[in-house]
């Protein structure tokens, strides 16, 4: 009985072995998001992914340093509690642009994901979902505007 379980578990650890990899394909993704000209301090930014039913599934990057603020990146705030799952940097200024890299899973590009970014400057407005970019490869290297302070945003892969 032992050699019978042993016989079927060592294909199954072997095939296991084998799909893990691919499970884990990824895509270097370049992200550029470019802020419009305003008067103020520098914007917050909550950049992050969603699955096909608009729950975030990741946290790309949150530009500014102060958690306290965090709260005004509503959406993503909303929906994380503020936890940052991804990684954090300054606060990016006014007519500035942040450009940074991640992986992100191959299974996620032409899903129904998007990527989404929220944005607030102290003592103005917050902006909920600034942006919203389908995750697709046919819209890698287009500009996508903002409805607030980003002016656009460009994810290439």
């Amino acid at each position: 009985m032992k050699l019978t379980a042993l016989v079927l578990t060592l294909p199954l650890g072997i095939a296991g072995a084998v799909a893990l990899p691919v499970l884990a394909d990824a895509k270097p993704v370049t992200l550029t998001t470019t802020l419009n000209s305003y008067g103020g301090d520098g914007a917050y930014l909550a950049i992050y992914v969603t699955d096909p039913q608009g729950k975030i599934h990741s946290t790309l990057r949150v530009a500014g340093k102060k958690a306290k603020y965090y709260k005004h990146l509503s959406a993503w705030s909303r929906a994380t509690g503020g936890r940052v799952d991804g990684t954090t940097g300054a606060s990016v200024g006014s007519g500035q642009t942040l450009k940074f890299s991640v992986e992100i899973a191959d299974a996620l590009i032409d899903a129904g994901y998007e990527i989404r970014i929220d944005s607030a400057v102290e003592n103005d407005r917050d902006v909920p979902v600034d942006v919203k970019a389908p995750l697709a490869s046919s819209n890698a290297g287009k500009p996508i505007p903002g409805k607030g302070y980003v002016k656009s945003f460009t994810f290439t892969m």
